[in-house]
């Protein structure tokens, strides 16, 4: 957890930096130390200096805080910040489109240091006499607001579930625990989550709760019981745990597990076989317990198949599993290769070799390198010279290794009149294309449309990538015709990509089922620029459960040969 903590601590330093009007190159460097951080397996205080020194951007200046900070707990350059720089700007930081230049000009010219004062400016229209602010942006920056404040009350599931593992792991140490589980949103992988739920049956409760509140993370307990302490750790999140009985465990793990409409619906089920059901177990009219133990024993005797968590929103599953026939839901073991994967060629930060030892130790059969074109200048976007270099890189590995493949890719851009930025010539001698939008966002439904559409119908597009552009939290999905875009799809025989990033997790859940039930097939990729980042897969494949997918339905869990063979008789190909 403190790899997180200093990683916040350094976004937060650059943060303030910027609104300060900082050299930009200082900014990037604490921006870059804190991405390594953020996906740095090792814990930094178990690593010597010259293993952190090794990692790119770690110099000695940010070595030296990450030391100060393992022994303090505390950054002395990140408090001498923040009292230099009003508390509120920060905040203001968060807001999606509102860039530290922005905030420094408003807070200088009208004084502005919180989110309210910015709200009632741009409401009122102050923004706008603001050099380079129109209406138009004030607009922007109140649905900015908007999106800052529902990303408040649910955060990203890429967030949270860290810290949720953490405790988990902490608690399941505890002498005494007999079983420790996740339970709410955050267990049926919804992609926001509000906050944590743990449940623990253990010999000794109070030992646990005592273990519990003493966490590093814990910033204030909320309260504190034999059954049920909640706390708050960093970012206000909240976490209750419970402690129940090893007999009930079961029972109250369905219960908190939810959701809310999915556990209406078995109480209903449970009536009319007049039987209760509740988070102590399911029992018979005379109010004898029939079971509890597990959650497989409450499916059974109301005559269901277990139902998997990530299924359980009402939606279907309940009667699917009454008639005996829920989808074999694809699994985490089930991928052989991660398809989007960007490496130093453009703006990834390993190389070819270091990017296959790690699908290796993942397990994976294949990968794709998939750097960005010319068009995305600001990645280091690689033109026509490049990727014959890079062309000529994958091939020699590739003759040198056995039982793995590197397939040659681009995440190529789609421009605003539908065309990609690279010639068929160069797309010719590629095995895997990746097409995407990344920029004109706020066009028409009917433009960005065509634009999707018009790229799938290139006969060397394999995928479109994360297909309505969204990021949790930051930026709301483009209007697009995603009805029309999985139409073509399925008619030209191009990929949907789940793209695994936390923060994008696009397609979601919804989206996923729709485009199934429609006939389209879908790759699972993480879109990864750290090797660390390979380990998001699992996100990727939450949302493919949640969208009812079938191993069948991911192109890449199929394994390599078999991965060949779809390939290369899909697409014409030099």
């Amino acid at each position: 957890m403190k790899n997180q903590v200093i990683a916040e601590a350094f976004s937060k330093i650059a943060d303030l930096l910027e609104i300060k009007g900082e050299n930009p190159f200082r900014v990037r460097a604490y921006r870059r130390a804190a991405q390594i951080l953020e996906t740095l397996n090792t814990p930094v205080e178990t690593m010597t200096d010259d293993e952190l020194l090794s990692l790119p951007g770690i110099g000695r200046d940010l070595l030296g805080k990450i030391r100060e900070y393992v022994r303090d707990g505390r950054i002395e350059a990140l408090e001498r910040l923040k009292e230099e720089v009003p508390e509120g700007l920060t905040e203001l930081l968060e807001i999606p489109g509102l860039g530290p230049k922005t905030i420094k000009l408003i807070y200088e010219r009208l004084g502005i240091t919180d989110i309210d004062q910015l709200e009632k400016a741009a409401r009122d229209g102050l923004l706008q006499r603001l050099p380079n602010i129109r209406k138009k942006t004030e607009e922007n920056i109140l649905k900015g607001i908007d999106i800052f404040r529902r990303g408040r009350t649910r955060r990203p599931i890429g967030v949270v579930l860290p810290i949720a593992e953490y405790i988990l792991e902490r608690i399941a140490q505890v002498k005494g625990v007999k079983r420790c589980s996740l339970a709410g949103s955050l267990r049926r992988w919804k992609e926001t989550v509000k906050d944590i739920d743990i449940l623990v049956s253990a010999e000794y409760p109070d030992r646990v709760m005592n273990t519990f509140v003493k966490l590093p993370i814990v910033e204030r307990v909320l309260m504190k019981g034999p059954t049920k302490t909640s706390v708050l750790v960093r970012d206000r999140i909240q976490i209750d745990l419970r402690a129940v009985d090893d007999s009930s465990f079961g029972a109250a793990l369905q219960y908190f597990t939810g959701s809310k409409e999915h556990n209406i619906k078995l109480r209903e089920m449970a009536l009319r076989k007049g039987l209760k059901i509740n988070e102590y177990g399911v029992f018979n009219s005379e109010g004898r317990r029939l079971g509890g133990a597990t959650e497989e024993e409450i499916y059974e005797i109301l005559g269901l198949q277990y139902i998997p968590p990530e299924l359980r929103e009402d939606l279907g599953e309940v009667e699917a599993a009454l008639q005996g026939s829920l989808p074999v839901l694809v699994e985490p073991e089930d991928i052989k290769g991660d398809l989007h994967i960007h490496s130093l060629y453009s703006d990834g930060r390993h190389s070819l070799e270091e990017l296959v030892s790690e699908a290796e130790r993942l397990g994976y059969q294949y990968i794709a390198i998939t750097d960005h074109s010319e068009g995305l200048a600001v990645a280091g976007g690689l033109g026509e010279e490049r990727i014959m270099e890079q062309i000529k890189e994958i091939d020699a590995f590739n003759s040198k290794i056995k039982g793995f493949r590197v397939f040659k890719g681009i995440e190529v851009n789609i421009k605003n009149d539908g065309s990609l930025d690279l010639p068929e010539r160069v797309l010719s001698r590629l095995d895997f294309v990746i097409a995407s939008i990344h920029s004109g966002f706020r066009q028409s439904p009917t433009q960005l449309t065509s634009r999707a559409v018009s790229a799938m119908k290139s006969s060397y597009v394999d995928v479109i990538a994360h297909p309505t552009g969204r990021l949790l939290g930051e930026r709301d999905p483009y209007e697009i015709n995603l009805d029309e875009v999985i139409q073509c799809a399925v008619e030209t025989a191009t990929l949907l990509e789940i793209n695994a990033f936390p923060m994008r997790l696009d397609l979601n859940d919804l989206n996923v089922r729709k485009a199934k039930d429609s006939g389209a097939r879908f790759v699972i990729s993480t879109d990864a620029h750290f090797k660390e980042q390979m380990g998001f897969m699992r996100y990727g494949v939450a949302m493919a459960r949640r969208g009812w997918l079938q191993k069948e339905d991911v192109i890449n869990t199929l394994p390599l040969d078999e991965f060949q063979k779809w390939l290369y008789s899909k697409k014409r190909r030099v």
